[in-house]
């Protein structure tokens, strides 16, 4: 009996892998495990520059939305220079007296003088003006021993009456011991300046006749 050659020998085995492959339901199988071929992945659309953008308010009349944006920076920098300038102007100096010592004591002289003529039973006391009484700062700070002695023990209006009748309203702070709102008034109405000398008559629980 003549041998089968290599080719026929491998063709048989072939056949009978292929035939065990269809009985085992291999083939289909394998077809399905092969790699599907890639999806090319789709081209994104180029980035364009980002523009800046300024923000501004929404304009909701129609009357303005054609007109321009305002620019807010240089009425801002102008409003902020306007009142830097007032915050710091300085005082003018210029107008202000000053007493001398001399002048100074002979006004307190004439005022004890007048204090002494007073009608008694009504206290009284001198009081000299200083800068800060008058141009300097408008507050007048009173005797502390008559301010607990005969005021009152909380802020009240205290009235001022000079020697024409003239009556002002001013601020009595029993903390401080002092006249404030609206002894300024009374100064200026008086032209008082540093070196004057002032006779203060309590005739009233919150009323004081004043002699300039």
């Amino acid at each position: 009996m003549v041998k089968p050659s290599y080719e026929e020998f491998r063709k048989q085995r072939l056949e009978e892998n292929k035939k065990r492959m269809e009985d085992l339901n291999l083939t289909k199988l394998a077809h399905s495990l092969k790699p599907a071929s890639p999806k090319p992945s789709p081209m994104k659309p180029p980035r364009t520059p980002r523009k800046n953008t300024e923000l501004v308010p929404v304009r909701r009349s129609s009357r303005i939305v054609n007109n321009p944006a305002p620019v807010y920076k240089e009425v801002a920098v102008e409003f902020l220079e306007r009142h830097r300038r007032v915050y710091y102007k300085r005082r003018d100096l210029s107008n202000r007296v000053y007493a001398s010592d001399e002048a100074r004591a002979n006004a307190i002289e004439r005022a004890e003088e007048l204090q002494s003529g007073l009608e008694e039973g009504f206290p009284s006391f001198v009081k000299p003006m200083l800068q800060s009484h008058t141009t300097g700062g408008f507050w007048l700070g009173l005797p502390v021993p008559f301010c607990r002695k005969n005021l009152p023990k909380r802020d009240e209006t205290v009235c001022l009456v000079d020697e024409d009748g003239e009556e002002y309203d001013t601020v009595y702070l029993a903390q401080k011991n002092g006249l404030s709102g609206g002894w300024r008034g009374f100064a200026l109405a008086h032209k008082l300046v540093d070196g004057d000398a002032l006779v203060f008559q309590l005739v009233k629980r919150t009323q004081f006749k004043v002699v300039v």
